[in-house]
């Protein structure tokens, strides 16, 4: 089988032929590994900060190593695809992110590690974008937002399990089996794919790829975020001052090349659009949020309240059911009243959330008293806007740009997740060893808790003075936004991908 200009051919698979089971299959085991082990390693940071000897700086690296290059390449990953063959590039992918899975779980060093998480990030761009181009190009039209919808929600199952997954493994065998798992995951994954998954390309896919653009993209990300963890870890300024003056002369030259290119990685045509601008900036603050409590919260229930891993895996299950129940409703009820009060709102329920959190301390009384209430109220904030965030991002461009727009919605939530692990430290003043000292880690906690709240609140009086009431409505009948993923996803990680028709690719 095989596609024009990115549109499906019409003699696509049925879902329900085993074919098409094994197609789907192998999409959700790839793009579910990669968010089992973001979810793992977050609660294995404790032990393996203890069995390392690593430092706070370091855990930032373990985390961001992998954001850093995933971000910097995942809007190229899913022009490789379009060029070379969806088939090929996603079992690129899996096989690159399972042999850097393996290099993670026999590094004896840190910056072993953090390497390897590196090259985990080179696998996870292309197998993200991957997963989903694998469903949009291979099932014929009557059957596509069904397997879509089979995708977001199976996603949404392995981001709920990953932590309980995480902390059993941390517990049990040990972090390194955490990295591990993914071998046989991916042997099961390239397995089905060679004998079941058909290949399919864009024909007029031609020209060089913005390899430049990204480039300049991964600079920008790696000197800011060097700059803002050397300067947590007391790191001279003379340094922190020369990478961020790096970072930020690599920024401008990004922006330059992607002007001056005639189809560039990033077409910042797209922002010519108000919402679309807008929808990002309340990305970049509330998966900023996201992704501080998911970075301290394991350590905190850990360290502070003395948690085992995978009582501290299980302490956040209750927020991802909610998420997993409510996302439908919620985008379907911002597809009704317009996207505005559900963007204003959840946020500021996820924030008293956060602030709930802050009861988590060395003298807690029990899950029930001082986690139960703060986890659920999150979830349910988490539940009310992650829905119609993507489907608004979506409804602000032409049905061209649809694709594009979700892949620079992607990006800019794995950046927001970047940077606020390398700022948060610094900002509530923690570093070194302090991580391992549970009052002063608990202090920490509570101010981070108290900046992610912010955060939420910055963005819901964002999309309360930018979003127009009708946002959605206006879209109706647009096929971008009769996907199920425009109605619910489930990921806590960053928006979904949508490579659907018309999409732009990255090449110049």
């Amino acid at each position: 089988m095989s596609t024009t200009a990115g549109v499906p051919a019409p003699q696509g698979l049925p879902l329900s032929s085993a074919k098409g089971r094994w197609v789907l299959a192998s999409s959700v085991l790839g793009s579910g590994m990669a968010l089992l082990d973001g979810t793992s390693v977050n609660i294995a940071l404790p032990r393996l900060g203890r069995d390392l000897g690593a430092s706070l700086a370091a855990l930032q690296w373990t985390v961001n190593g992998y954001l850093l290059t995933l971000a910097g390449l995942i809007l190229l990953g899913g022009g490789l695809g379009d060029r070379y063959g969806r088939r090929k590039v996603f079992l690129t992918g899996a096989v690159w992110f399972a042999l850097a899975s393996a290099l993670c779980g026999l590094a004896q060093s840190p910056g072993l590690l953090i390497t390897a998480r590196a090259l985990q990030g080179v696998g996870g761009a292309l197998l993200t974008p991957g997963s989903l181009a694998l469903v949009q190009s291979t099932f014929r039209e009557e059957d596509r937002a069904k397997a879509v919808g089979a995708w977001s929600g199976l996603g949404g199952v392995a981001a709920a399990i990953g932590p309980f997954l995480g902390g059993y493994l941390v517990d049990g065998p040990g972090w390194r089996w955490i990295f591990f798992i993914n071998l046989p995951v991916a042997a099961l994954v390239v397995l089905i794919a060679m004998r079941h998954v058909p290949e399919s390309r864009d024909r007029n896919a031609t020209g060089r790829f913005d390899v430049p653009g990204a480039a300049l993209a991964a600079l920008f990300l790696a000197g800011v975020t060097y700059a803002l963890i050397a300067a947590s870890g007391h790191s001279s300024w003379s340094s922190v001052v020369v990478a961020a003056a790096l970072g930020v002369a690599c920024g401008v030259a990004f922006l330059r090349t992607e002007r001056r290119r005639p189809n560039p990685m990033l077409p910042l045509s797209v922002f010519r659009s108000r919402l679309f601008t807008s929808m990002n900036v309340v990305t970049l603050c509330l998966y900023a949020a996201i992704g501080g409590v998911f970075f301290v919260l394991p350590v905190q229930l850990q360290v502070a309240a003395g948690y085992s891993a995978v009582r501290a895996g299980l302490a956040t299950l209750p927020s991802t059911a909610l998420m997993l129940v409510l996302s439908a409703p919620a985008g379907a009820m911002a597809q009704r009243i317009g996207p505005r009060w559900p963007l204003t709102a959840g946020p500021l329920v996820a924030a008293c959330g956060l602030l709930l959190l802050t009861r988590i301390s060395p003298g807690s009384s029990g899950y029930l008293a001082d986690v139960l209430p703060g986890v659920l109220v999150q979830g349910l904030g988490l539940s009310m806007f992650v829905a119609p965030l993507t489907a608004t991002v979506l409804a602000s461009v032409d049905v061209d740009h649809a694709g594009i727009a979700s892949g620079v919605n992607n990006a800019a939530a794995r950046v927001a997740q970047l940077l606020i692990v390398a700022a948060l430290p610094l900002a509530v003043g923690l570093s070194g060893e302090a991580y391992r000292d549970p009052q002063r880690l608990n202090s920490a906690f509570g101010k981070s808790m108290i900046i992610c709240a912010v955060l939420c609140v910055l963005a819901s009086l964002l999309a309360f003075l930018l979003v127009p009431g009708g946002a959605l409505q206006e879209a109706t009948g647009r096929p971008d936004c009769a996907h199920p993923e425009c109605r619910a996803h489930c990921g806590f990680s960053a928006p979904p991908l949508e490579p659907g028709p018309g999409r732009e690719r990255a090449a110049s």
